[in-house]
């Protein structure tokens, strides 16, 4: 039965039951007055904030069961403590540790092998040398660039230059006294060798000094002879018949000094035949025993070896003399 305000049209309550419009008492909604739910936070455990969830080791059962701080290890005898005093209980804060950086490449590792250092240290003489060659560095710092080597170098070879220039001796020369190339011994030396000529054997030896003079002219300093060896040649045979030996002395430069070398005439032949023999023989038997009183000369050929002070090699000069009187005279009575 329809009453009063209803019509047998759609009804919406006949339809399902929509609930309640609105609010029995003064508008008010249960819900928002509820007490809002705390959130769920995943990071509640970890930094000591907000509830804990996690039962383990007694964490969440109490306020007291959350992380607590290590004390501080004392300080050391003697240290001085300033403004520390509050440090002890102030909140630890963890830190994220950045992740490690990228691996050692290839390059470096070598960089630190003995070959990959004996190759930097090349380089970096390769760099000092381009740079000194280009004058903008020097071999000692700013010192011996290239430009001032090449005058050092020029100045040292001027200055070694003079002084081998004054200091190697020249090879003098040497003549022979014209008049007396050969003298007669004196003293020891002419005491310390036989003179004689035999025909039973042939033979014969005497003393004598060669007269030299020598040229010094061409050395600035002395010259000093280490040694002058003598050999006397018979240019007619081609025999040797004496030897002589000049020992060490010291002459002035920018002279004509003289010197006497020591010779000591020695010869063997077969008979009284030789021409060598007969030679000397005919130069040094007594003037007396010649009509005119003038005794004929002879010839030879003397080659002295020098060794002079300052030169690496010996030196050799050679001289051929004609009609030399004999330095000796036999007695008239003399074989």
């Amino acid at each position: 039965m329809l009453t009063g305000g209803q019509s047998a049209g759609y009804n919406a309550s006949s339809f399902f039951a929509a609930g309640r419009l609105e609010p029995l008492k003064g508008g008010r909604d249960e819900e928002e007055e509820a007490p809002e739910a705390q959130t769920w936070d995943i990071y509640a455990d970890f930094n000591n904030a907000g509830p804990r969830y996690s039962t383990a080791f007694g964490i969440g059962q109490h306020q007291e069961a959350g992380y607590h701080q290590l004390p501080p290890p004392p300080p050391p005898p003697g240290a001085k403590i300033e403004g520390d005093a509050d440090s002890a209980h102030t909140p630890v804060e963890l830190v994220t540790v950045p992740a490690l950086g990228p691996e050692w490449q290839l390059s470096e590792m070598k960089n630190m092998t003995k070959s990959g250092r004996r190759e930097i240290e090349s380089d970096k003489r390769k760099e000092k040398w381009k740079a000194w060659h280009r004058g903008e560095t020097g071999m000692c710092g700013k010192w011996f660039t290239k430009k001032f080597l090449a005058f050092f170098i020029f100045g040292l070879v001027a200055i070694i230059g003079s002084i081998l220039a004054i200091t190697i001796p020249r090879v003098p020369g040497l003549s022979f006294n014209s008049s007396t190339p050969l003298v007669a011994a004196t003293g020891s030396y002419n005491a310390s060798i036989p003179t004689q000529f035999s025909r039973y054997p042939a033979n014969f030896s005497f003393p004598a000094y060669a007269d030299i003079q020598v040229d010094t002219t061409a050395n600035i300093i002395p010259l000093t002879f280490n040694y002058i060896s003598a050999q006397v040649w018979d240019p007619n045979t081609n025999l040797q018949i004496g030897t002589g030996y000049f020992g060490k002395d010291t002459l002035p430069a920018k002279s004509y000094p003289k010197i006497q070398v020591p010779l000591n005439f020695s010869y063997v032949a077969s008979n009284d035949t030789d021409p060598t023999w007969n030679e000397w023989y005919n130069a040094c038997k007594n003037a007396g025993l010649y009509a005119t009183g003038s005794r004929p000369g002879v010839n030879f050929k003397l080659i002295l070896t020098m060794g002079i002070a300052g030169l690496p090699s010996t030196h050799s000069q050679s001289t051929q003399v004609d009609a030399a009187p004999c330095p000796i005279e036999l007695a008239i009575n003399a074989a």
